[in-house]
């Protein structure tokens, strides 16, 4: 008997990985969680059936959420992570000795205490003495913070469900008084290939757009995302992530990355021009 993961991309397209077993299956008070082992992608973890972060992969999310706004400005002491709960984008912004505190918010412990379990090389930095772990929606946490730090990092599921709130205007609002006068917010901004995903990436760049002065997308490739094709969103109140970035000196850090790199970090920007055309439909 074959066994098979099946997470469906449009009414349309099926993305399918042949699964070894499943190690885990649980519903927590946000969601269901699933654990798999497979041959291609080693274990990975969905929710609510969507996959979230493979252990053969996920270090190309988490090298391009993190060092992009690190390379352009390796002056940040204090970060906020909002959702994260596999433990990978603070494991590589624990990397960096300069930073000071990295504070993150997770709705879901169960995401957390199930990566700790199954995931141990993605989330083996959370216990760094720096890190700040709080269990609350992130949408309320935000609020009450005022130009309190150098870096937000929005590292949310897809616009539904838990991660619902965290693509509306009056989160990126807040976020925006959050920062302060120097502040960068990256996100991940979906996929600009299948027209669902687009319009969420839309409605999305559209709305940071009304807050941040600097706002840029840049891509990467994602095997086990939706199309391949990712993207994420760079807004600063200070900060050009081309510009601004000082290429030498975050080589000099001497930081081992398997994906990222300064080349790359400039090349990122350059988008194929469906997705500019997409880009500048979303203020139309």
């Amino acid at each position: 008997m074959e066994l098979w993961y099946t997470e469906q991309h449009t009414d349309d397209v099926r993305f399918s990985i042949k699964v070894e077993s499943q190690l885990y299956s649980g519903q927590s008070d946000f969601q269901r969680i699933d654990v798999f082992e497979s041959k291609e992608f080693g274990k990975f973890f969905t929710l609510d059936g969507l996959m979230m972060v493979t252990e053969k992969d996920e270090f190309i999310y988490h090298d391009m959420i993190v060092h992009v706004p690190m390379a352009t400005n390796p002056d940040i002491k204090k970060v906020l992570v909002i959702g994260a709960g596999d433990g990978g984008t603070v494991r590589e912004l624990t990397r960096y000795e300069t930073i000071e505190q990295i504070d993150m918010v997770e709705i879901d412990k169960q995401v957390v205490d199930i990566s700790l379990e199954f995931f141990p090389l993605t989330s083996s930095k959370l216990n760094d003495p720096r890190v700040n772990l709080f269990y609350e929606d992130g949408l309320k946490f935000v609020r009450n913070k005022v130009n309190e730090y150098d870096l937000i990092i929005v590292d949310s599921t897809d616009p539904f469900g838990p991660g619902e709130g965290l693509f509306t205007k009056e989160f990126y609002g807040n976020c925006f008084k959050a920062l302060n006068e120097t502040g960068i917010l990256v996100n991940q901004h979906e996929s600009p290939y299948y027209s669902s995903y687009a319009a969420s990436m839309q409605r999305a760049h559209k709305r940071i757009t009304e807050f941040f002065p600097m706002c840029s997308v840049y891509q990467a490739h994602i095997p086990t995302y939706p199309s391949g094709h990712w993207l994420f969103g760079f807004a600063s109140k200070k900060f050009n992530p081309l510009t601004d970035l000082d290429a030498a000196r975050w080589n000099a850090l001497g930081l081992k990355t398997k994906y990222y790199n300064t080349d790359l970090h400039t090349g990122c920007f350059a988008l194929p021009n469906y997705v500019k055309d997409l880009l500048d439909q979303a203020h139309e």
